[in-house]
Parts: structure tokens; C-alpha cells; sequence
């Protein structure tokens, strides 16, 4: 018997110099279609050239990008390229302009939904960047502890519960294209090591997870804490910055519970980015002295923990 043939439909996206977004379909078993623009209307995606204005499109008229419905997997991407070019436990510390990602909504830790990438990393957004008109403000050493996520000019992104109509790109100033999800341009964070980590969450209070409509994922209502967040729960992992006020200036490590947990470089931590309370030691194993801090401590010498840090407990 012969077998059934899966009907895909795939939307071929161009950014136009005036920063409009164009969708058109094409269906059948991967062929051109018919090439028909799609009825459904998407909202303006501006771009930004490397001058930072919007609307311009770095030197190009235009800017393609085809979407398609489903994983990667789904559509036979090839095996180490996209997203799966950086497989886990390899952490990202350096943008690559790939020729597939994909936007999945998923969990990761106690964000739900959240979008992961094609191989399971949470993606970010930043409290800097803008998305009306689409602009990161994340380049040097941001983008080194943040990895833009990039696309080559006419690559794929495969949608899996993320609307294509919330799916554009921006001209970063380096002329590369980053990808975005409504409007917010997406970042992966270097500390995440493994899929479902968000160690990145809440990062000096301006790094969030990104909803598959481009809001912050996983915002809870709740008091003030020590370091002003709004997170009041017990933590489950934090980010340890070298430096004072979360700069990336400095290194950084993640630790995360749970129970107690000694960190990798000991006594050398500024502020802490946490995602609720979390009781700091100033020795090894959870011994010596001891200070509760509930969310983000942007500056540890204002409670007298600074350079002291060498273990935390979680829960």
C-alpha cells in the first residue's frame, strides 16, 4: 500500500526597507507552491542598521528568512548544524551565524513556557534592548556572557508553539542578524551548561527568560528582598559575578542546589543574581559564617559578605 504524503507548508518571511513583515506560504511535499502571499497579516518587524537607526537594513534591500512549522528534527534538519552545532555541556561563549534555529515553547526549571532552542537551551531577553523598533543594546563583553542568537541571510526558523506573526530578525551593529520573538531580540547565556538550565534568569534584574509572545517568562508578585528583586521563594540556582552590580566586566559562575553547594572559585564573588532566597557561607561544605540574602545582592560588601563567599545552600 502506498504510504500517505505529509503535506508541510512552509512561510518564506522578507523584511522589506521600510521594516514590514511579508509572509508567504507555499505548500505541497516541500516544492514552491504557488507562491501566493498568505491572507494572514504579521506586525511591522523594523530592523536596525549598524548606525542603530530603524528601518534601514545595513547596506541590503532586503532580508529573507523562511519559517517552518515544527522542530528541526521534524524537518530533517542535518545532523551538527543550527542549534545543534553547540551540543551540551559546551557552553556558548561565541555568537555563530547559523543557518537553521528553532523557537520551541517548552519548560526549563520553573519557567513554563519558556522558549528553548533546538537543542533545549532556555532563550533570554533583555530589559535594555527594545522591540519597538527592534534594537539589542548587547555587544563585547555582553555579548560574550550572552550569545546572540544569529541567522544566516535566507536561513530557516522552525516554529513549535511560537506564532510566526511574533518571529522577525534585526541588523546587529557587526552586520550579523539576530533572531526575535515579539520584537525582543534572543540571547542563550553562557552559565546554562546543560538544556533546562536558567541560570540566567533574573540576572541583574534585567535578564528574563522569553515567553513565546516575547514576555518575560516566569514573573511572580511577591515583596522586596535584600537585593530589591521580586522573588521571595526558595531559589533553586544563582549567578555569582566577580564583580559589584552583576557586571560582566569581570568572570561570572553559576551554582545551583540542591541542598548545599560549594562554588568552583571560592571567596571571590561581588553580587549574586538569584532566583528567590538562598543562605550564602563563608566556608567550604556550609560551615563558617553565614548570611540569608532573599533575590539579588548587587553589591555583597553592603551586608559584609563581599570576596567572602565559598558555598550556598539551597531550599
Amino acid at each position: 500500500m502506498r504510504g500517505k504524503t505529509r503535506k508541510t507548508t512552509t512561510l518564506f518571511v522578507t523584511l522589506a526597507a521600510g521594516g514590514a513583515l511579508a509572509l508567504t506560504a507555499c505548500g505541497g511535499d516541500g516544492g514552491s507552491g504557488n507562491g501566493k502571499t498568505s491572507g494572514a497579516k504579521a506586525p511591522a518587524a523594523p530592523s536596525a542598521s549598524s548606525s542603530g537607526q530603524p528601518g534601514a537594513q545595513g547596506g541590503s534591500d532586503s532580508m529573507d528568512l523562511t519559517l517552518r512549522s515544527g522542530t528541526a528534527r521534524q524537518n530533517n534538519a542535518p545532523r551538527m548544524t543550527g542549534d545543534w552545532a553547540n551540543p551540551p555541556g559546551r557552553p556558548a561563549t561565541r555568537s555563530v551565524q547559523r543557518s537553521w534555529v528553532q523557537l520551541s515553547a517548552s519548560r526549563a526549571g520553573n519557567l513554563d513556557p519558556v522558549v528553548v532552542n533546538g537543542a533545549g537551551f532556555t532563550l533570554y531577553r533583555f530589559d535594555k534592548d527594545t522591540a519597538s523598533p527592534s534594537k539589542s543594546t548587547c555587544a563585547g563583553a555582553c555579548a560574550t556572557t550572552w550569545p546572540p542568537v544569529l541567522v544566516n541571510p535566507g536561513g530557516k526558523v522552525f516554529v513549535d508553539g511560537v506564532r510566526p506573526s511574533d518571529v522577525g530578525v534585526v541588523a546587529r551593529a557587526d552586520g550579523t542578524r539576530q533572531v526575535t520573538v515579539g520584537g525582543w531580540p534572543v540571547y542563550r547565556f553562557s552559565k546554562d551548561l546543560k538544556p533546562g538550565d536558567t541560570n540566567g534568569q533574573g540576572v541583574g534584574g534585567t535578564w528574563f527568560g522569553v515567553a513565546p509572545n516575547g514576555q518575560k517568562a516566569g514573573q511572580r508578585s511577591g515583596g522586596a528582598g535584600t537585593g530589591g528583586g521580586q522573588r521571595t521563594g526558595p531559589a533553586t540556582s544563582a549567578v555569582l559575578f566577580d564583580e559589584p552590580d552583576f557586571s560582566d566586566d569581570g568572570p561570572s559562575q553559576g551554582v545551583a542546589g540542591p541542598g548545599c553547594q560549594n562554588v568552583a572559585r571560592p571567596k571571590v564573588t561581588s553580587s549574586v543574581s538569584a532566583d528567590g532566597s538562598l543562605r550564602l557561607w563563608s566556608g567550604r561544605d556550609c560551615t563558617g559564617r553565614s548570611k540569608t540574602i532573599k533575590g539579588d545582592v548587587a553589591d555583597l560588601s553592603r551586608i559584609g559578605f563581599d570576596n567572602k563567599l565559598s558555598s550556598v545552600r539551597f531550599g
